[in-house]
């Protein structure tokens, strides 16, 4: 991290080796998963305006870059036009989040007025348009926008960051067609398959989408990291009315603000932790799988690339961006675990594997689908069974605790802690609040405890109106929603195509085209992650999968796709996935489309809709019932609001392509740059001698930045580039017959990662009787850290003379300060050093205290007193950690000299 120096950041030098002890030679960015957390944070103040989300989302790759430190390719991927199969899922979420936006904001306007009609404080409402993530989609001005700022920022960084000296970047915009992490992909794959590739890169990714570790090991590349955000569930949140910290919206008392340190200078912050980070290691999943996957008595030869593929495959089956999860496959049920073992079970008598390259066997497949089906049934009542189980316990727990209970209990930020709790207490948030809940829940304590069938009246004083109903809240059981499927029991097959598709289990016809869709969806998604997208306009049109015992005959299913699909243009799919609330997006006329009556395709738009729990508990796992989009009947109604785009829309309307960039120091420039002098309109092969053996075609670019050329700033609070160096042209990976098949297999030539996971064998290998090390970090040969004596005596000069020990008791008497309490005995034959600590200097306070009174040698069996370091060593059946043998003061490990010497070196400067 930047350090701050007097109020200014002092910039990381990123060409320095990187801290991590890894060299990564390319890093990709997954563009959205920077941009949602930048413009519409949840654990900090959202951004006033476009202009700081700019600057937040140029911050946030700073710090990307200073952590990964990329040596030969930054490539910076947006999410364009997704295909079809995708829209689907984007249509769902987009639709939600405009119904839960609104139904928020209702629900925050309707607790304000009560909150204020009862004499209550809240600030002012902020007159601020709520800013709509849904703009956050190809097509829209701000993505437009956001092109336009990444751009500046990747020139500016070019000439002014020593890191980005020799790096190529690449920037695909929200124009180039493709999910950002399949555009990234794409590229890796393409590399691959040139003669110049470095089989031995090393990639990392960032992103936090579970599928990219799918990917990352569909690559087969031996050296692939992600790096994502740490995960910390329960952040705190200020309440959306008063900005106060300690209640959620609906526990709002419109209290009076109370005031943050003495001058009230903490008003407007928040306890903000710093995001951190984690490394996922795919070569160490790698090792585990291959520990998993391997089966020795095959009937073929073992190949662990293959059975990775197959893996991977079988995990759509438990959920994916495209396909609905199979009924009896619940990730959180162990499906995975399930799944392999069928494998291995199954497999012997497959005579192959289920994938190769991204295509599909689906006559293996049926014997995997069909073993799973079998045991359907059971896994069925196994889920049920283990629910009422748990809903008992939780039951028992609940009356234990009600009955166990003290009178009261203050909860919150006052709520009693567990002993030997390590954890620093947090800083108290509006006690003012807290009290007058605590004041509160005793007083309605106090009052039901006199007469548990009395009601209050409205002064708090019993009525005689008879008994209150007990809230649902209150009960022992909560309400569950209504399942009609009842899976556990007999003639489940019947109910669920009857209540899901609204058609009877009989009718073979339907549920064979069921099946069928959903096999086409395995291949399709396959091929998606292993050859790219195989059609553009495919989707699965059902809201529901059939189940495993259904996918019977599907070995002659065809799997093929129709080819010379193309993608939607931008605003064409803003039609399709976007609700009309976040109609503001589009033209006027097109805006129409979705809310006139009359429009041919009003019934794309519904105004609320159902959303099916499917057996789940909370509305964000159910299903949304939203009507599916017929792309004819779209695109006939488009045809009549064409002719109504501005230039401008029109622009924004057309597909694009990615972007390279180069500083005036990267051996490819030059190269660039006469291209442009010799306006040559031809598209050019990349010299791979010139770019780490990058390969592609480079064409000039209309709105290209060029060198001695000023780049202009498109937010205003950041300074135009007056002296550019840097040169940008249009940048298209190498490109295959559109039956060419990238073969999943490791690269001649690449190197396998050390291993890391403790040998099987290691006990029976190991004759010295060595504990096994575990590695942390990237180093196997990382040594522990440890100060010497000079940091030592440098500590004792710098820390504050009155400074207790460090530890859980810093107020506790330093050991061997006082001597005779303290003191050990030597033994007979032990050397003796007289008068230790009469010679300790004021500057060494670290050892201890000066003694309060001259201190005498103990004559007992010979004895010197001795500081506790001195005695640890000198006791022979004292407990030594085996990797350092020894502590040194402060708790920091010694080196075995530094500790022979300590004696010695006491009082020496």
């Amino acid at each position: 991290q930047a350090k701050e120096c007097n109020g200014v950041k002092v910039p990381i030098d990123t060409s320095k080796p990187n801290p991590n002890e890894v060299e990564f030679d390319n890093l990709y960015l997954d563009m959205n998963g920077i941009i949602h957390p930048c413009t519409h944070p949840e654990d900090k103040p959202a951004p006033k305006n476009e202009d700081e989300m700019m600057v937040a989302i140029f911050e946030y790759i700073d710090r990307i870059f200073n952590i990964v430190r990329p040596r030969r390719l930054l490539y910076m991927a947006i999410d364009g036009v997704a295909p079809r199969a995708k829209m689907n899922q984007q249509r769902s979420r987009r639709f939600r989040a405009s119904k839960e936006g609104m139904e928020a904001a209702e629900e925050k306007q309707k607790i304000r007025q009560e909150i204020l009609a009862k004499g209550g404080f809240l600030p002012p409402e902020e007159v601020k348009e709520r800013f709509d993530s849904n703009c956050i989609t190809p097509g829209t001005e701000f993505m437009d926008n956001l092109a336009k700022c990444l751009r500046y920022y990747i020139a500016d960084r070019l000439n002014s960051d020593p890191g980005w000296k020799n790096l190529t970047v690449i920037l695909s915009d929200a124009s180039a067609p493709g999910e950002g992490e399949h555009k990234i992909m794409d590229y890796i794959r393409r590399q691959r398959a040139q003669p110049n590739h470095d089989p031995n890169t090393h990639h990392c990714l960032c992103g936090a989408d579970a599928d990219l570790i799918m990917l990352g090991l569909a690559t087969h590349e031996p050296n692939f990291t992600i790096i994502r955000e740490e995960f910390k569930p329960n952040k705190p949140k200020p309440c959306a009315l008063c900005n106060q910290m300690g209640h959620e919206v609906k526990d709002c008392q419109g209290l009076p603000r109370e005031k943050q340190g003495k001058h009230d200078q903490f008003a407007d912050t928040l306890p903000i932790a710093e995001q951190e980070f984690i490394f996922i290691r795919l070569c160490v999943l790698r090792e585990y799988l291959e520990r998993e996957l391997t089966m020795a008595s095959l009937p073929f030869t073992f190949d662990f690339e293959r059975s990775v593929d197959d893996w991977v495959f079988m995990c759509f089956f438990v959920g994916n961006d495209f396909l609905p999860h199979l009924p009896s496959l619940e990730i959180r049920e162990g499906a995975i675990d399930r799944l392999v073992n069928i494998y291995k079970n199954v497999v012997h008598k497959t005579g192959g594997y289920l994938t190769e390259s991204g295509f599909v066997n689906l006559q293996r497949v049926q014997m995997i689908m069909l073993a799973v089906g079998e045991v359907e049934d059971s896994i069925f009542k196994k889920r049920k069974d283990d629910d009422d189980n748990f809903k008992r316990r939780q039951k028992e727990k609940r009356k234990r605790l009600k009955r166990d209970q003290p009178s009261f209990i203050p909860g919150g930020q006052f709520s009693p802690q567990a002993l030997g709790n390590r954890s620093s207490p947090q800083a108290i948030c509006n006690p003012r609040q807290a009290a007058f809940e605590m004041r509160m829940h005793d007083r309605q304590n106090s009052t039901t405890s006199a007469s548990p069938n009395t009601s209050l009246t409205p002064d708090g004083s019993p009525s005689l109106g008879g008994g209150i109903k007990r809230k649902c809240e209150d009960s022992d059981s909560e309400p569950e929603p209504e399942d009609n499927i009842r899976l556990w029991e007999t003639g489940w097959k019947q109910r669920y195509y009857k209540n899901k598709f609204d058609v009877d289990a009989s009718d073979e016809k339907f549920r064979r085209k069921v099946v069928q869709s959903y096999v086409e969806g395995l291949c399709w998604v396959l091929r998606y992650y292993y050859q790219g997208c195989a059609s553009w306009n495919w989707y699965y049109p059902f809201h529901y999968a059939p189940f495993a015992s259904d996918f019977e005959g599907i070995a002659d299913m065809p799997s093929d796709f129709e080819k010379g699909s193309k993608p939607f243009k931008p605003l064409e799919q803003l039609m399709g996935v976007f609700p009309a609330a976040s109609g503001n997006f589009l033209p006027p006329t097109w805006r129409k489309l979705m809310t006139d009556p009359e429009s041919s395709i009003i019934d794309f738009y519904p105004e609320d809709f159902a959303i099916d729990l499917n057996g789940k508990k909370y509305a964000w796992q159910g299903v949304a019932l939203l009507p599916f989009v017929d792309e004819r009947r779209l695109r006939a109604a488009l045809e009549e609001v064409y002719p109504d785009l501005t230039p401008e829309e029109s622009r924004r309307n057309s597909l694009g392509g990615d972007v390279l960039f180069v500083g005036k120091h990267h051996p490819l420039c030059d190269f660039i740059v006469e291209q442009y002098k010799t306006k040559n309109t031809e598209a050019v092969d990349i010299p791979p001698e010139l770019c780490h053996g990058i390969q592609g075609k480079l064409t000039l670019n209309d709105n290209a930045v060029l060198p001695d050329q000023v780049v202009e700033s498109p937010v205003p609070m950041l300074r135009d580039l007056t002296q550019n160096s840097a040169v940008s042209i249009s940048f298209k990976d190498p490109q295959f017959a559109e039956d060419f098949v990238f073969k999943a297999t490791v690269l001649p030539g690449a190197k396998k990662p050390a291993p890391v996971l403790k040998p099987g064998d290691w006990e029976k290998t190991n004759n010295d009787g060595r504990p096994w090390r575990p590695q942390l970090g990237f180093n196997r040969d990382r040594k522990p850290v440890h100060l010497d004596q000079s940091a030592f005596r440098t500590l004792g000069h710098t820390m504050p003379r009155d400074r207790g020990m460090p530890g859980m008791y810093p107020n506790a008497v330093p050991l061997g300060a006082y001597g005779a309490p303290y003191a050990r005995p030597l033994l007979g034959g032990q050397q003796q050093i007289p008068k230790l600590l009469s010679n300790l200097r004021p500057q060494d306070s670290w050892r201890g205290p000066t003694p309060l009174f001259p201190q005498t040698p103990q004559r007992t069996a010979g004895a010197a007193p001795l500081l506790a370091w001195n005695r640890m060593l000198q006791s022979p059946n004292q407990f030594q950690p085996a990797q350092y043998q020894g502590m040194g003061p402060m708790g920091y490990p010694q080196r075995p000299e530094d500790r022979m010497d300590r004696g010695r070196q006491v009082g020496t400067p």
